[in-house]
This record gives structure tokens, sequence and C-alpha cells, in this order.
């Protein structure tokens, strides 16, 4: 098998066929484009969710935080406490697992994310680091937004620009053949990206002016989320690649790799869905977040328009752009 998540028909009859306990306090459970469970305890529900890092080899300490923050956050709560797991290969220092510790100390102080737990081994079964962790957040019972939300009609917004972080990981993890391609500036401006992938601020703020549904746009990039949104809510969309939001320096990378930035990994950026777009995008601006409305939710397929071939059927996503690389 090719590395990457699973296809998507496999991934679903995995959940599918493994689902011989169904308890009556799980409000939200495990399913394709759902990220996020929900446990309802009466007053308070718990949203939880879980990711591993894989696809990079600097900065996993701080994208291993906000990827899964921003899972909670999607369900337009705050994330409260996180586990952490770290597997590192024989030859790993002791210095370099502090310094993975220390990314994570330091971004879960940004945000106000407590440590609670974990386990860390040096094993042969991985060829280098790999941090997975699980994200708990707490909301009054039925407030959490879900994925599978959208509704025929509503507006799709995405937040900040797309690609930031598949932008930032392979600026940093192929410098070497960047470094004559991008100016100094556009180097420091991708590596400033990892400053830009939370997405709590965007979560709370939508989910206090109440959406329909939102999802962090990850593994897959915009186009996978899309789809997985879709799938969750059995609903299809239409979305214009000229509304796009992307960078020129994500353009230029994209370029030299032969990548397309709308299938790149993508923390940072959110779809939301909502009846009134318009009037998001203005409260987001006032909270200092760029966003654009890129799209509707129809009752169809999933549809790109494209500059030059007009519109196309987005299939489900394979595997994320950077694998290719």
């Amino acid at each position: 098998m090719k590395s990457g998540k699973l296809n998507w028909d496999d991934l679903k009859g995995l959940i599918n066929n493994n689902k011989s306990v169904k308890r009556d306090e799980v409000r939200v459970r495990n399913g394709v484009g759902e990220d996020c469970s929900v446990i309802d305890f009466g007053e308070y529900e718990c949203v939880i969710s879980t990711d591993p890092i894989t696809g990079a080899a600097e900065n996993i300490g701080r994208l291993a935080v906000h990827v899964n923050c921003n899972d909670v956050a999607s369900c337009g709560v705050d994330p409260m406490a996180i586990l952490v797991t770290i597997l590192a290969p024989e030859n790993t220092t002791f210095e370099e697992i502090n310094d993975v510790m220390k990314q994570i100390d330091e971004e879960t102080s940004k945000i106000n994310v407590e440590i609670i737990g974990g386990h860390t081994e040096i094993t042969s079964a991985v060829n280098r680091i790999v941090v997975s962790c699980t994200v708990l957040g707490k909301c009054i019972s039925g407030k959490a937004v879900s994925t599978a939300g959208a509704q025929i009609g509503d507006d799709i917004v995405v937040t900040k620009s797309l690609a930031l972080e598949g932008t930032n990981i392979i600026v940093n993890d192929k410098i070497e053949k960047l470094k004559d391609v991008l100016t100094k500036e556009e180097i420091n401006e991708a590596k400033e990206y990892i400053n830009k992938i939370s997405v709590i601020m965007e979560g709370k703020v939508s989910g206090k002016f109440g959406v329909n549904s939102m999802h962090d746009i990850t593994e897959g990039g915009v186009l996978g989320a899309l789809w997985e949104l879709a799938d969750a809510s059995n609903v299809g969309f239409k979305v214009y690649e000229d509304r796009m939001p992307v960078t020129a320096v994500t353009k230029k990378v994209c370029k030299v790799f032969n990548i397309d930035p709308l299938k790149l990994i993508s923390s940072g950026s959110m779809i939301i869905t909502t009846k009134n777009g318009e009037e998001l995008v203005k409260l987001l601006m006032k909270n200092g977040i760029n966003s654009t409305i890129i799209g509707n939710i129809t009752n169809d397929e999933g549809i790109l328009v494209k500059e030059l071939e007009g519109e196309v059927i987005v299939p489900q996503p394979e595997r994320d752009e950077l694998f290719s690389i």
C-alpha cells in the first residue's frame, strides 16, 4: 500500500464493519470525514479527537498540537487537554525527544491546553520520530458542531490561505531544491506559516455565530476536505478555482514540484458552511481572520469550476500531494 490515508472505500468499510458496540452516551461517533467523537455526560459533553504526524520532519511537536486541537475547534469547542505519544527510532537522542516535548509545551502554553498524559518509547518499529496526540474539549451538551451538518444552499467559507501547512513542511524539508527558486523573504514567509495553522479562533467565533458544519482542512487539501464534508452530510458542492485563497509563495512551491495546492495538506484553514456567509466573513474579519466564500452546498455531485476546463467532478480524495514529492 502507498503512504497516506487509506482509500476511502476501504476506510469506510473498515469503520462500518467494526462497530460492534454503540453506547447511548455517544452523540457523534466515528465515520469518514468526522474527525471528532462527542460523548454526552448530561449537562456537558466531551469532544475528542486523535491524529498522528507522519509527513513532516521539522516542527512535528508544533504540528501535532495544532492538528489535533484544530479538530476539536472545528466543533466550535475550546480544546482543554492533550495526551501525547512519541515513538522514536533507536538512533534518537534524548535531546531530540526533549526538543519535540519543548515544542509541544510551548504551543499548548499559547492556547491554554494542559498536557495530561501520554507515552514515550524508543522502538525499531519506526524509522523517524512519530508523534500522535489525543485532545479533549468540553461544551454545553448539544452545542458541538459536527462535520455532517451541511445543508443544501449553504455558503462554503474557507479561512486564511490554503496549503499553509504543506508549504511550510515542503520548504523546511526541501530547502536545498527551493533556495534558488524562492527569495530569502519568500522562504521566511513560508517558515512563518507554522504560526498560522491554529484554527481555534475561527472555530470559537463561528460556533458562537451559529453555523451548520465545520471541518478543518488537513490531508487531501481543500478538495479532500470538501469531499469528506459532503460525504458525511450526504450533500454535494460547487466551488470555484479562481476563488480559492492561495498565496504566491505556495503557488511557486507547488509549481516546482508539479503538485496541486488544492490537494495539499492545509492545517490553518477551516471549511465552514452557513446560510449567511457574507455576515460570517465580516465577523471573522472583525476578529482578525481573513476568509473567503468559495461556493455553495448543492444536492448533486461535488463540482470544481476550473478557469480553463469548466466544471469537473471532484473524485474521492487519494493520498495527499505531500507524499508525491
